[in-house]
């Protein structure tokens, strides 16, 4: 056959095309306009010399196809010229599924978006048991919804309902989960052969199975009105139409059209482009591409680490010592005694057992993560993080102590989630080495780290700790030194504005929270501060200096004093039962005036994110809408505050 840029199709002695996605000058597979139009003429090949099977495979070893180019949406402008170049790709891929042949897709690793549909348009799917292998539709998470056909092929295959939930839920799957579902045909165990079963199931002409009764009952039209409209009010408990409508319009979809594959197919072509046009889904791009430029700082140096040491086995100690046994490394945890210790490794195994499948897997992670009070693997370790309380004079006292014990390649790093490097560094004898690793509360759920850098930091330790933050399964922010670093810096203005409103001027907490919803924040400024910790707080508000913040830290001292620290003690400035604030009635009646609200409770952070940028917290404008949105879950569909202003 002839040769191709991006694909290549050989046949066996059995008349088997073996056709392979292996896209040029790139690691992994994803559907770009290039790749597709090859596809168009790799499929008239097979067309005009029809073999006895297909068998659809990738030639990474990163994985399938993770999916469209995100990078070649934003070229596109008009309307037209979408829909016009996704009826070329769906008569590529209904092309495909005519053909005169069984046809198989073997999937090892990620299979997402794009990727699924066009292993939809095969018979048959196999997928090897492996831990990188990930199956779903995330095009929610962009703004859009499958628009390749894979909305009318995946209800045509699972059933509305179930193929519906799957979209709107937009979390992967594992290779066994997608086989209970219906999403793959069959699972293999992952020492067995790919290629084989893929040959095998060719040459016995296997298909897959049409839905079930009770499934094709979903698809009905009286019960698509109840479903949709069951599953629209769950949609509305977590995104506002106005802020993420694609959900919305997926549910509308199916629910007009899930009777008829042809009009699935048809709307895809109508709305898809519509929503990717929109100034939403560019928001949600451009979060994904700060996503990618995040991991891209983990990839800065070749960093390999096995061991980690925690001094500290306070909530964040114990927490960052538990997420990093977690995700693979050895970890000591070292305190003043053994019964400081037990309560961060009770807090490890309820992670354990809550993120972990099998009994084995929970075991092996407690057996990962030591009581160490006498510090005995400090000088084992690859990474030394200190995690004691924020407190100038203690943390370089211990760094004295320990800077002697520490291995010469080890990386020295602490969590302060204010206090300045130089500071710290300054009585270290290779200060160079020390690099802040500053975590988010609650650890597990935080993406983001900051990487934070002082005067005398030097490039590799820094390199080494974004690597590091990568290794975990964190995003790293390089961020310079300064009061707050980033994060904190940014957030302070915001909460400190809250509480000036609620306990100055008397606006309820309830109303301030709403107000803050409704701008697109995943949580209220009020209930964030109980969350953080009103002693948190106070620290942070101690550190940034000001009249605001002075007139904030009495208050707050109050609060203190009378033991109101917030969600971990049961109240704050909410009281709290069973992990929930107790709200009483926000005033949402007139809607002008929360949004005005809003505005100007995000004034101060929007200011003080264009201060930061201008006094080089962070590198460049991508960097800063990254740690804003990651460390505080700024509305993502604006794609960052700095971008939101028009600045980026």
């Amino acid at each position: 056959m002839a040769a191709w840029r991006h694909w290549r199709c050989e046949r066996d002695l059995d008349d088997v095309a073996w056709l392979t996605l292996d896209r040029a000058d790139a690691t992994t597979n994803s559907l770009s306009a290039e790749v597709l139009d090859e596809l168009a003429a790799c499929v008239a090949a097979l067309e005009a010399a029809p073999p006895r099977g297909l068998v659809l495979q990738s030639g990474k070893a990163s994985g399938f196809i993770a999916g469209a180019d995100v990078r070649e949406f934003d070229a596109l402008d008009a309307l037209d010229a979408a829909r016009a170049r996704l009826r070329a790709v769906h008569a590529t891929f209904d092309r495909l599924e005519a053909l005169p042949c069984p046809s198989v897709a073997a999937i090892r690793g990620f299979c997402l978006g794009g990727g699924l549909e066009l292993a939809l348009a095969c018979r048959y799917r196999i997928a090897q048991d492996v831990e990188a292998t990930r199956i779903g539709f995330p095009e929610v998470q962009l703004g859009i919804f499958p628009g390749f056909g894979g909305s009318a092929r995946a209800c045509a295959r699972l059933g509305g309902v179930r193929a519906l939930t799957l979209m709107l839920g937009a979390r992967p799957l594992g290779a066994r989960a997608a086989r209970a579902l219906g999403l793959v045909d069959e699972v293999i165990g992952p020492h067995q052969s790919l290629r084989w079963a893929a040959r095998r199931a060719v040459l016995a002409g296997r298909r897959t199975r049409a839905p079930g009764l009770l499934d094709r009952i979903g698809d009905t039209w009286p019960v698509r009105q109840v479903v949709a409209a069951v599953m629209t009010r769950q949609v509305a408990k977590k995104a506002a139409p106005a802020h993420y409508p694609a959900p919305y319009a997926l549910i509308e979809h199916w629910r007009t059209h899930g009777g008829s594959r042809a009009a699935l197919f048809a709307g895809e072509i109508e709305r898809t482009p519509e929503l990717l046009l929109g100034a939403t889904s560019r928001g949600l791009r451009r979060v994904f591409q700060l996503m990618e430029r995040l991991k891209g700082e983990a990839k800065a140096a070749a960093f390999s680490v096995r061991r980690v040491h925690v001094i500290g086995a306070g909530v964040m100690g114990g927490d960052i010592a538990a997420w990093c046994a977690l995700r693979g490394c050895e970890v000591t945890l070292q305190d003043q005694g053994i019964e400081r210790i037990r309560p961060a490794l009770a807090r490890a195994a309820v992670l354990f057992h809550k993120r972990l499948k099998s009994p084995v897997a929970v075991q092996s992670a407690g057996a990962r993560l030591r009581a160490d009070p006498e510090g005995r693997g400090l000088p084992r370790a690859d990474v030394v993080i200190e995690a004691i309380f924020e407190d100038l004079d203690a943390k370089r006292a211990l760094f004295a102590a320990i800077e002697p014990r520490l291995a010469p390649a080890a990386l020295l790093a602490t969590n302060t989630s204010a206090l300045p490097l130089e500071a710290l560094a300054a009585g270290l004898a290779a200060p160079q080495r020390l690099i802040g690793l500053h975590f988010f509360n609650p650890v597990a759920q935080m993406p983001l780290v900051e990487v934070v850098h002082g005067s005398a930091t030097a490039p590799d330790p820094l390199a080494r700790g974004c690597a590091f933050a990568g290794a975990i399964g964190k995003l790293p922010l390089p961020v310079r030194s300064a009061p707050g670093f980033l994060v904190n810096r940014v957030l302070a203005p915001y909460l400190l504005q809250a509480l000036r409103l609620h306990l100055d001027d008397g606006t309820p907490k309830e109303t301030l929270d709403a107000a803050a919803s409704a701008f697109g924040m995943p949580m209220g400024p009020i209930e964030l501060a109980d969350t953080v910790g009103l002693d948190v707080c106070r620290q942070v508000a101690g550190h940034l200096g000001g009249t605001e913040a002075a007139a904030a830290r009495a208050q707050l001292d109050a609060l203190i004093a009378a033991g109101r620290l917030g969600r971990k003690a049961g109240r704050g400035l909410y009281d709290w039962r069973n992990g929930r604030p107790q709200r009483g009635a926000a005033d949402t009646a007139d809607a002008a005036a929360l949004a005005a609200l809003g505005e100007r409770l995000l004034a101060p952070l929007l200011a003080e994110c264009r201060t930061a940028l201008a006094e080089g917290i962070v590198a460049d404008a991508d960097l800063l809408d990254a740690g804003v949105v990651f460390g505080t879950g700024f509305a993502p569909f604006t794609g960052g505050p700095l971008r939101y202003q028009g600045l980026a």
